[in-house]
Parts: C-alpha cells; sequence; structure tokens
C-alpha cells in the first residue's frame, strides 16, 4: 500500500513532503536545545516568534532548491547547503531575539539548535531513502551487478548504480592486492578468486569488466574465464571514451549488412509494385518465417483485399499476425494454422477466401536438418508444394509463385534435391494449367535471415569467438531480405507460365572475408598467423554432408531478359507429365515405407547432380531478345 502511494507520488507533492520534514526538524531541533540548555521557562516568550524562523527556514530550503532534491542524488553539495539553512534560521532567531529586549534565546542555544537542525534534516533523508529502497526492492527486485575493476572507471559505474532502480552494484572485484579488502563508496572489494562464491551467494546476473586501460586480448581472456559462471558477461569502455569519441557500450558494433554483399543492393532499382496487388486475394504459405513475413509486411503496404496467412507453427504464425495488425489495424486479414501437405485444408482456404495469388514460401531449409530428416524434408518440400500447387490449379488461382534457392542447382544436399524436385513439380503443372500462371523464384542465401552465417557469427563473436567457417575458399551468393522480397513480388507480375526467375547477385562473397569483416565491425582484431595477438579467431570445421563449395544459380547456360534488367529468365529442362507423375508415386511411397535407399535413388533418377568446384563467376548479360507475351 505505501509503495503504491509513494510510486504515485506527483515531484510537487514529494517536494512539500520533504519541505515538512525540514520544517518540523526546525521545530524539534528548536525544542531539543531549549531543553538541553534549561531554557524551558522561556517557551511562551519563544513559542510567539518560532513562524518567523519557519518562515526564513522554509525561503531558504525553497530558495536551495533543498525540497527538490531527490532522495538518491542527495549528496555533499546538498549537505553544505543544509548547514547554510541551519546558520540562516539560527542567526534569524539569535536577531529578532535580541531585537525584543533581553536575550530570549543564548547564543549557544542556537548553536545546538542549528547542529541539531543539520543532523535532523541530513538524518531524515537517508532514512527516507533506505525506506524508499526497502519498498522497491520489495517490490521491484534490482538485477545483481559485480564489476571487475575498482579503479575511476569501476568507481563511476558503482556510483552511477547507486541512483539506479534496475540495478544494484554488490561489490568490486580487482586483480591489485592493495585494493582488495578495501571499501570503496560502500562496497567491498574483493580478489578475483573469490568470483564464483559471490555470483552464487549474491545470485548475480552481469559482471562487467570496467578495465578499459586493459588491452583487448586480457579482457577477453578474463571474459572467458568468466564465462562459466552463468552469468552475462559485459565489457565497459572508460566514460572519457564515451564522452570523447561517442564509443558505443556494445557487445559487437553492428555490422551494415550491405557492406556484406560483394555488390551495390539493388532494392532502389527495382521498381515498386504496390498498385499491382492492391486489392486482391493474397494467401502466402510459410508466413511466420524470415521471407513469409517480410512478404506478408510488404503486401500489406500494398493494400490488398484480403490477405491469408498459412503457417504449421502456432507461435510464428501468431507473432506475424500481430505484428501485421498493429501496423496495419484496417487490414482485412486471416490466419490459417495448418500444413500444406492437407490437401482439403488447403481446397477450403484457397475457395472460401477466393484466392487470387499464393506466394508459396513453406519449405524446410537448413541444410544439415533435412539431412538427417529426409523424409520429412520430402513431405513438407515436394509433397506439400505438389499438393498446394494442385489445389491452385482446381481452384483457378491467376498466379502461383514459388521460393526456390540457389541450392537446387545441381543439388549435393537432400534439402536441395527436395527444392529442385519442387521446381520440377510447378514447371510440370505450369505445361497443364489453363488458367494458373505458375512460377519461381531462385536465389541465394538472405542476409540475417534465420539459419543464416549472420546471426552465428554475431553470437560467436559476442562469446569471443572463435567464428567457425566450414572452409577458407567456401562461396556464397547473398542478398538482403528486402532484395529477396521485392524481387518475388516483382517477377510475379510479368509470369508467363513455368519460369525460372534469377537475380543478377553479381560475385559470390567469400564466407573467410565475411567473417573477418564481421569481427573487425565489431572492433575486434582477427588471430591469425600473420597477427598471433589477435582477440578472435577464425577456425575451419569443413564442409558437412551435402554442402557445396560453391553455390550456383542456373542448370544450362541459356536465359531470357525481362522487362527489368537485374531479373532474367532461365531456360532450363523439364521432366516430362509421365516422369514427374512416377517420381511423385516414388516418393510417397518411400515416405511411407521409410525406405531411404528408394528415396536416394527416386531423387537421383530425376535430378541432375553433376556438382561443380569451379567458383562460380558472375551472371553473364543476358542477350537482348525480345520475349513474347510478356507485360
Amino acid at each position: 500500500m505505501l509503495f503504491k502511494v509513494l510510486s504515485t507520488l506527483t515531484h510537487f507533492q514529494k517536494a512539500c513532503v520533504l519541505l515538512c520534514v525540514d520544517l518540523t526538524a526546525i521545530i524539534l531541533a528548536l525544542c531539543l536545545a531549549l531543553l538541553n540548555t534549561a531554557e524551558s521557562t522561556q517557551w511562551v516568550t519563544v513559542a510567539w516568534y518560532l513562524p518567523t524562523v519557519l518562515i526564513v527556514g522554509a525561503a531558504t530550503i525553497h530558495g536551495f532548491g533543498l525540497n527538490r532534491v531527490k532522495l538518491n542524488t542527495f549528496g555533499m553539495d546538498e549537505v553544505a547547503k543544509v548547514f547554510v539553512v541551519a546558520v540562516a534560521t539560527s542567526m534569524a532567531g539569535f536577531v529578532l531575539s535580541e531585537a525584543l529586549g533581553p536575550s530570549v534565546i543564548t547564543g549557544r542555544t542556537m548553536v545546538e539548535f542549528g547542529t541539531l537542525f543539520a543532523v535532523l534534516s541530513i538524518g531524515s533523508r537517508f532514512v527516507m531513502l533506505r525506506v524508499v529502497e526497502h519498498l522497491y526492492t520489495t517490490q521491484r527486485p534490482r538485477k545483481q551487478v559485480l564489476i571487475y575493476g575498482a579503479g575511476q572507471t569501476g568507481q563511476q559505474m558503482a556510483a552511477a548504480l547507486q541512483t539506479d532502480h534496475e540495478f544494484k552494484a554488490v561489490g568490486f572485484v580487482d586483480d591489485d592486492p592493495n585494493l582488495q579488502k578495501l571499501t570503496i563508496l560502500g562496497l567491498r572489494v574483493h580478489s578475483p578468486n573469490h568470483i564464483a562464491a559471490l555470483v552464487r551467494s549474491n545470485r548475480i546476473e552481469r559482471v562487467v569488466l570496467a578495465m578499459p586501460s586493459a588491452s583487448q586480448s586480457i579482457r577477453l581472456h578474463i571474459g572467458k574465464r568468466l564465462s562459466g559462471l552463468g552469468c552475462e558477461v559485459l565489457a565497459l569502455p572508460s566514460f572519457a571514451d564515451i564522452v570523447l569519441r561517442g564509443e558505443e557500450v556494445t557487445a559487437a558494433a553492428p555490422v551494415k549488412l550491405d557492406s556484406l554483399l560483394g555488390r551495390d543492393a539493388v532494392e532502389s532499382e527495382l521498381p515498386q509494385t504496390e498498385g499491382t496487388y492492391r486489392d486482391h486475394r493474397i494467401l502466402v504459405t510459410g508466413a511466420g518465417g524470415s521471407i513469409g513475413g517480410e512478404l506478408c509486411r510488404q503486401i500489406a503496404r500494398c493494400r490488398p483485399q484480403e490477405l491469408v496467412l498459412v503457417d504449421h507453427s502456432e507461435y510464428a504464425l501468431y507473432k506475424i499476425t500481430s505484428e501485421l495488425q498493429q501496423e496495419h489495424p484496417g487490414l482485412n486479414m486471416t490466419a490459417v494454422l495448418g500444413s500444406i501437405e492437407h490437401p482439403e485444408l488447403m481446397r477450403e482456404t484457397l475457395i472460401r477466401h477466393r484466392i487470387e495469388v499464393v506466394f508459396h514460401a513453406a519449405a524446410y531449409k537448413h541444410v544439415n536438418m533435412v539431412e538427417t530428416n529426409p523424409f520429412e524434408g520430402v513431405r513438407n518440400n515436394v509433397i506439400g508444394t505438389r499438393v498446394l500447387a494442385e489445389e491452385a490449379r482446381l481452384a483457378r488461382v491467376d498466379r502461383f509463385i514459388l521460393v526456390s534457392t540457389d541450392k537446387a542447382v545441381r543439388p549435393t544436399s537432400m534439402m536441395g534435391s527436395t527444392k529442385r524436385m519442387a521446381e520440377l513439380v510447378i514447371q510440370d503443372l505450369a505445361l497443364r494449367s489453363e488458367h494458373t500462371k505458375f512460377s519461381m523464384v531462385r536465389f541465394g542465401n538472405v542476409l540475417g535471415s534465420s539459419g543464416s552465417v549472420i546471426p552465428l557469427f554475431q553470437k560467436q563473436i559476442r562469446d569471443f569467438g572463435p567464428v567457425t567457417v566450414t572452409h577458407p575458399d567456401v562461396t556464397r551468393y547473398f542478398m538482403t531480405i528486402d532484395e529477396a522480397v521485392r524481387l518475388v513480388l516483382l517477377t510475379g507480375t510479368f509470369s508467363r507460365g513455368g519460369d525460372v526467375f534469377v537475380l543478377n547477385m553479381g560475385t559470390p562473397v567469400s564466407i573467410h572475408e565475411m567473417a573477418r569483416k564481421m569481427i573487425e565491425a565489431s572492433g575486434h582484431s582477427v588471430r591469425d598467423e600473420d597477427n598471433p595477438g589477435g582477440d578472435i579467431a577464425i577456425t575451419f570445421t569443413g564442409l558437412q554432408d551435402g554442402e557445396k563449395m560453391h553455390e550456383e544459380l542456373l542448370i544450362g547456360s541459356d536465359m531470357l531478359t525481362t522487362p527489368h534488367p537485374k531479373i532474367m529468365r532461365a531456360q532450363e529442362n523439364r521432366l516430362s507429365e509421365l516422369q514427374v507423375a512416377s517420381a511423385l508415386q516414388d516418393l510417397r511411397r518411400a515416405v511411407e515405407t521409410r525406405d531411404e535407399r528408394l528415396l536416394a535413388a527416386t531423387l537421383n533418377r530425376y535430378i541432375e547432380t553433376e556438382e561443380t568446384d569451379v567458383p562460380a563467376e558472375p551472371l553473364p548479360k543476358a542477350p537482348a531478345l525480345s520475349v513474347v507475351g510478356e507485360s
């Protein structure tokens, strides 16, 4: 109850409370001084001019702003002001007493009065501060912080935390034996040997390295030593560095994703597609994923007539729908929880909502995960795609766009094979569809998406390394998530049916060089043979099963232009209707019987898997051909 009352007081009300406390201290101090000097016979005489002393005290207190100083910032400057108030009120009482004729109050009494007032005023504030801190601690427990380094920076941090309601410093740790067992700012300085015991006994959640003068390697060494304590370890630059050089207190500086592309980003070169999808009924599968979620965000800005989100992850679907409801309160949106493998659910969804455009981004995409779960990879990526696409054709959807990957080109992994098989299924349906225009968009890795190397490298850098790279020569194509989604939306506007669209992504990026850039951008140096004293090492783990040294975007070399110069249309071989039907039949049987040999044999039979170890080159410029039927 008391905490609730205190937390609702305004600044003016708090100032009034402190003023009343000081005026009460004046009355008590004067009474105690009179009792101590045996001048109690003059009480009646004194009582009538007490209001004058109170008025002088109130004016002086208000003038110095003592009643407006927060309890947790009350320091030596404020103590000096209290003594000035004490002297002013004492002098006012003494002068008034002398003016009355015979001395009513002696100089000794006024000295004792001033001293007692100062003690009562300062003491009351410290008592109130402890009461308030206790109430806050019981209602809102503060996080315990241990400061490693009792030097100037550590002391400045401890002083700052004294006025913080979220964090509390419980002590110092320092390597200097001369400082150990001292008490600084009310906090004990401990030996580093006692850190583990301190963390356990005080339930410390964070250890802050307040050692800006120490070398980066020393701080990294201490950080590694403390990493097993179960608490977060942070490094703090000096306050002078923050003020003078504007250094940010971060574990790793943010990396501009565009700097990792190895080329200029093309977001500004991709035209807007807002008008194309306005007032349309659009369905997005895999809506809770990285690509699917960004598709939903950009489509929502196009103001569609209805946006239907499909995902089999309840939490992912809840997150994206909540975000869209907050950002676009007027959006007509429906969330469908379920798998694309269920034809009855897909049929009902497509027909009930009269869907016109389908963006199919639902897929298991993590190479290693699908490699160890091949049956589920085939069930979702191949059979699920066939179910959804067939139901879209029967529902006479206008456009169906499959989001594919460069790993589908001459795949060496199970994930890449399932995505290539999904492409072949879509190409087969495109030949037999009288109304729906089926197309595919193939691009490389998306920077910052779930499962990409960027979040992994960032975490490894925060943990002081090592940063793991599969091979020093491995390369990948990269694009930003905005590029990827804008490409998908744009290609959906000029599909003819059965197209494989590819973005000219420039030169593939070296993963090793990307790791070096990220380490250096975070303020660290790379530890290698040329720099043995560096901060973070890069280790090579070797290619895992199914991983390529170099990815490709094209199976063949033939390309046609599109209405946009950065987007190419690939010319690739297709399977016949009979071959696709036979492949799907064998894959279904392999999944149902859990026959890995049949699964692998079927994929190998119908998919071109010849691998190239030659580093990929930038896509050649396509010939300027006029394509009939493009719009």
